[in-house]
């Protein structure tokens, strides 16, 4: 009789064994979030930011306080995947129109990327090349700048840029076009004026521990000229050529309004970056 008890534990010792073995779950990292980022040389403190459930949104009022805002991510997504911070930084700026573009703002994309296939995240439809494309949404616009970072590194036409140096961003802007992030002839210059103009590169040297002079920027106050308005101009499209935010225009030329007409004179900055 004792032997059969004892051979009906072992019996149930090895089917709870089984048992649990069929629940365990494979692929997902169960680590603290302190102990991945030991071994991935990631300070707690600097790691991405969870995704908060809802949709957060910044409000940005320059294109400084952009450069103030988000400098620091650009720069923890270069030292992680080695993507010049001059180069997303102008980028984010260019693509989100300083953060207060019309897709940035509902969808914190703000580089301008995307579904393609493959794509499980959240997604909203915007005009772009073509009405109503699948872009990607972000709760958080940090989650924007994380997913450049994966989207540049992760697709072979983009590998030749990590070839190039770190702080070449001159190399950087012309590959990215050359690799067809977008079909803008100027693309590779406007990133390059953006940068220059804001002395983006300074934090490229930071990264890379190198001195770094920043250069005296003129104020857009020491010379004006002038546009007129033609037909197809919104008062947005004006002030992106001429890196201002569409506040910054209105006050410019004391409008109460963005309602702009053809043939309309508005005052304007004298350096013109963009076409």
């Amino acid at each position: 009789m004792k032997r059969i008890v004892g051979l009906l534990c072992l019996s149930l010792l090895v089917l709870s064994g089984c048992v649990s073995k069929k629940k365990t779950t494979y692929g997902k990292d169960t680590r603290k979030k302190e102990d991945r980022a030991a071994e991935s040389n990631v300070k707690p403190g600097d790691l991405m930011p969870e995704d908060p459930g809802k949709f957060v949104f910044f409000s940005i009022g320059s294109a400084d306080e952009y450069i103030q805002t988000f400098s620091e991510i650009a720069q923890f997504e270069m030292k992680q995947y080695g993507i010049p911070a001059s180069i997303t930084l102008a980028q984010g700026l260019l693509e989100s129109g300083f953060g207060k573009g019309e897709l940035a703002q509902k969808t914190n994309n703000h580089f301008g990327i995307k579904c393609h296939t493959g794509w499980e995240g959240d997604y909203a439809r915007h005009d772009d090349d073509a009405r109503g494309e699948c872009f990607r949404k972000y709760n958080h616009p940090m989650h924007s700048y994380r997913d450049h970072s994966l989207f540049l590194t992760t697709r072979s036409r983009y590998a030749s840029l990590f070839d190039l140096g770190p702080d070449d961003y001159k190399a950087w802007a012309k590959g990215l076009k050359k690799a067809g992030y977008a079909t803008d002839r100027k693309y590779p210059d406007k990133l390059i004026q953006l940068i220059e103009r804001y002395d983006l590169q300074r934090f490229d040297a930071q990264v890379l521990g190198k001195k770094y002079r920043v250069r005296s920027r003129p104020a857009v106050a020491d010379g004006f000229g002038s546009y007129r308005v033609r037909k197809g101009d919104t008062l947005y499209a004006i002030s992106r050529q001429y890196f201002l935010s569409v506040e910054e225009l209105m006050r410019l030329n004391d409008l109460q309004n963005s309602e702009i007409s053809i043939g309309q004179v508005l005052k304007v900055p004298t350096e013109k970056v963009r076409k």
